[in-house]
């Protein structure tokens, strides 16, 4: 049954964005403007909501955003990750905050930055025998 609901949201929303850039580009001239622009984020935001509360339950969904309040950077990337594995079909029951988890720490592994420290010993000129 949840695949019927994500099958529908996401043939309408595909139809909406279908509409807006089919739609938009023709009579504008500059482009759209500032409230077209709004609007679409706007739009955009609640399908990424309503999509990660198709595929979160409530304790991962709430573990998700105390990770958006402290690291917005990586909370985009495992919601961005969340949204794909939804549209490709690999999610098929919502996601606990145990495999939440799992996602996170894949994350971590990517984006660990290796710190690496070079010393560069320069030869300096500076002889006694002048």
């Amino acid at each position: 049954m949840e695949d019927d609901d994500l099958e529908s949201i996401r043939a309408r929303r595909m139809a909406e964005m279908q509409a807006q850039y089919g739609g938009g580009g023709g009579g504008g001239g500059g482009g759209p403007s500032q409230e077209e622009q709004m609007e679409k984020a706007r739009q955009m935001a609640d399908m990424k909501h309503s999509i990660l509360s198709q595929v979160l339950d409530q304790p991962a969904r709430a573990r998700l955003n105390t990770i958006a309040v402290a690291k917005p950077e990586k909370a985009k990337m495992v919601e961005n990750m969340l949204i794909q594995m939804a549209k490709s079909g690999q999610i098929q029951n919502k996601i606990g905050e145990d495999q939440l988890k799992g996602l996170l720490e894949r994350v971590s592994e990517q984006t660990q930055k290796k710190t690496t420290v070079k010393f560069k010993r320069r030869v300096l000129d500076d002889s006694d025998e002048d």
